[in-house]
């Protein structure tokens, strides 16, 4: 199986949706949503033409960020390739862009140091027989799923080693379906190094948690995929509503407070230009990650109770507050079982005064007003390992009535 270490340390990627559908600016389903004639929407391939298309401005943008890895939808449910293929003209080389989209941003964002994905739609709506299943189009649909599988083994073989390939559009059609155990071990052969999210109907290496937050239920590597915008993953002129870069840092701590990754979407404008407000707003967030990151990359959820605050990640024997919510002159931390050594300011290394009384944790003399207004991190020197009360070890008691009772009998 492939090493899933990267994945968990890095915390924080880049999701690109970007096809022939930003020309319409409505969004990357606006071929279904709106029930448009396929043969119609076809010709936009005629019109893509990305002429401020700049990978290496692309990559820039997420180190700039923080970001550690990306992915690119390569094709998404409309059919439409950025890359070349043997089996369709459909392509962004074969058409009016006139050139292999995948290929610059894999070399680019290689070149920055960045881990590269590559997501993948099993689903296509230029094409029928995907709509009519192998139940009412046999061999249409097999020839349907040979395509898919050929498009695969392509991206696996012409782009040097992937990190993450990212399945989706897997419905209504199961595993079977989609010959997914023949895929998978195609993907291994060709790529023995590469993650494979959950949404080719097999289990794969991560769970892919779509619009929340949640962590695996199984205790699986996961990732939140979330957008910059209220609705859409592709450009949509009239989707205005950005997050702040004070919102994506309480995402990104809430993300890695709780043990995952925060894949954080944007979609580039039909010329390949990044909408400024994404630019502006993910900038602000690597400031912050640049003062803090130490909290952030690398480490592991918390281990106690800390709602009232914010988050909490640990790393050896330290743990790291991601105060969301400041509480003033004083804060109150109970839950951790450690004795602390000594508190300070992460961003610029400032001492807290700190008065432990068991587990109880006070640390004084802080600012009226939080010292960082997307958030503010302290961190916590500790005796050992960083481990929880017994009623603060699954945040909050585990259902444990008997003890929850003696506590409130006290």
């Amino acid at each position: 199986m492939p090493d899933t270490a990267w994945f968990s340390e890095a915390k924080f990627g880049l999701f690109i949706h970007w096809g022939i559908y930003s020309l319409l600016e409505r969004g990357e389903q606006v071929l279904f949503r709106e029930h448009l004639p396929p043969s119609d929407y076809a010709h936009l391939a005629e019109r893509f033409r990305p002429s401020r298309f700049d990978a290496d401005a692309w990559a820039a943008t997420a180190v700039a960020a923080g970001m550690r890895y990306a992915v690119l939808t390569s094709k998404h449910h409309d059919g439409y390739c950025l890359f070349d293929s043997a089996v369709s003209d459909y392509t962004a080389p074969k058409t009016a862009a006139g050139r292999d989209l995948v290929a610059e941003y894999v070399d680019a964002f290689r070149r920055a140091g960045l881990r590269v994905g590559l997501y993948f739609s099993l689903a296509d709506w230029s094409k029928p027989a995907y709509f009519s299943g192998p139940e009412r189009d046999p061999a249409g649909f097999a020839a349907f799923v040979d395509c898919a599988h050929a498009q695969v083994r392509e991206l696996c073989s012409n782009y040097g080693p992937l990190d993450v390939l990212w399945f989706d559009g897997s419905w209504p059609h199961d595993d079977e379906a989609w010959r997914a155990e023949e895929l998978l071990a195609e993907i291994r052969r060709r790529q023995p190094g590469v993650l494979v999210n959950n949404r080719a109907i097999l289990a794969g290496d991560f769970d892919t948690p779509e619009q929340r937050i949640a962590a695996s239920a199984a205790g699986r590597p996961w990732e939140a995929c979330l957008t910059a915008t209220e609705r859409w993953w592709g450009w949509h002129r009239g989707d205005t509503q950005w997050k702040s870069a004070r919102e994506v840092v309480h995402l990104l701590c809430r993300t890695a407070g709780e043990g995952g990754n925060l894949l954080y979407n944007v979609g580039p404008k039909p010329d390949g230009s990044l909408p400024a407000e994404f630019v502006d707003s993910v900038a602000e967030v690597g400031g912050w990650l640049r003062r803090n990151g130490e909290a952030i990359y690398g480490t592991r959820r918390g281990v106690s109770e800390l709602i009232t605050l914010g988050y909490m990640t640990v790393k050896g024997s330290t743990a790291y507050l991601l105060v969301l919510f400041w509480p003033g002159a004083e804060l109150h931390l109970s839950g951790l079982a450690n004795w602390v050594r000594s508190a300070r300011f992460l961003a610029d290394g400032a001492p807290i005064t700190v008065r432990q009384v068991g587990e109880h944790i006070h640390l004084t003399g802080l600012p009226e007003r939080p010292p960082d207004p997307l958030a503010t991190v302290i961190t916590l020197d500790l005796e050992g390992e960083p481990r929880p009360s017994d009623w603060a070890r699954e945040r909050l008691w585990e259902g444990d009535a008997a003890r929850m009772r003696a506590w409130a009998e006290q």
